[in-house]
């Protein structure tokens, strides 16, 4: 099967380590493994989609900003009879921070979090009331890389108020209390085809509360007991059966685990962090691959 490696035309962010970039080195790593895997840029006029069988979603790490484009993209190749990894029922869910909702709903741990609408007043007392907390985050609810996200007390969310409602304008935004933990790492674990992988630990600098590394975050690997991996891996069945790849970031509180994000549609995989790790992927995403090849037959 062809398969689609699904890229952006911008920047990349993201370093590569131990020997491993991820960004430079994963597409020759599947190639070399004899698979017919070519980069696209998702949104590139020129790309003749209907010559792949399978388009994986590795960068489009630009969707957020160009939101309608993308979900006609979307609808475009979907017509044309391609796979899509993750499925597009899957990333159409999880490209909208609503879908934390339905994970709380279903009893699930995840951080508090209140929506903010288009209809939403800009009184943000009720919303730190809600949350019990002195300190929020309000992030949009489609959005990468920290952007248009902001860390506030009561005092400074009276000034940013009626920014973020003409923000608001764009798309709704969620508001979740300021985890203290976080200053202890936010923990990915990463499962290819349902199976664990790896776990790494993003910690923010000094004074910051983002944790990515260009905004001077650091990572490490880490080798968790295996009760943290069954709190992260729980939430699969419910909401991330069948995928290619799903990263489970969250916090520890009082020693358990709390999900911060379900990250189904083009996550950073942090494939450096394991030795293993690349391999892991090249064969869940054969072990895919094949099966598409199997039911088409």
């Amino acid at each position: 099967m062809k398969i689609a490696f699904i890229t952006y035309s911008g920047s990349v962010k993201y370093s590569g380590a131990n020997g491993f970039d991820e960004i430079q080195d994963l597409l020759p790593f599947l190639q070399n493994k004899g698979l017919d895997i070519h980069a696209e840029i998702w949104d590139d006029p020129e790309v003749e989609w209907q010559k792949y069988d399978v388009a994986l979603l590795r960068m489009p790490w630009d969707y957020h900003q160009k939101f309608e484009a993308f979900n006609n993209w979307l609808d475009r190749i979907e017509a044309l009879g391609i796979k899509l990894l993750n499925s597009y029922q899957t990333v159409r869910w999880n490209i909208d921070k609503h879908y934390l909702k339905e994970i709380i709903d279903a009893g699930f741990d995840v951080i508090p979090s209140v929506f903010l609408e288009k209809e939403w007043d800009g009184n943000f007392s009720t919303i730190f009331n809600s949350l019990k907390s002195d300190q929020i985050i309000v992030k949009p609810c489609v959005s990468g890389g920290s952007r248009n996200t902001f860390k506030l007390n009561a005092e400074t969310a009276r000034g940013r108020a009626d920014e973020i409602v003409t923000l608001l304008l764009d798309g709704a935004y969620i508001a979740q209390p300021f985890m203290k933990e976080i200053e202890d790492g936010e923990w990915s674990f990463t499962f290819f085809n349902g199976r664990y992988s790896h776990t790494i630990l993003k910690k923010p600098k000094t004074g910051d509360f983002r944790v990515q590394q260009f905004f001077g975050g650091t990572i490490d690997r880490m080798e968790p007991e295996q009760s943290l991996i069954d709190q992260a891996a729980s939430y699969l069945p419910a909401f991330a059966q069948d995928t290619l790849y799903a990263r489970v970031d969250g916090v520890l509180v009082d020693g358990k685990f709390v999900l911060m994000e379900l990250e189904l549609v083009e996550p950073f995989l942090y494939l450096a962090y394991a030795q293993e790790a690349p391999e892991n992927f090249y064969h869940a995403l054969k072990e895919k691959v094949d099966s598409f090849k199997v039911n088409e037959d």
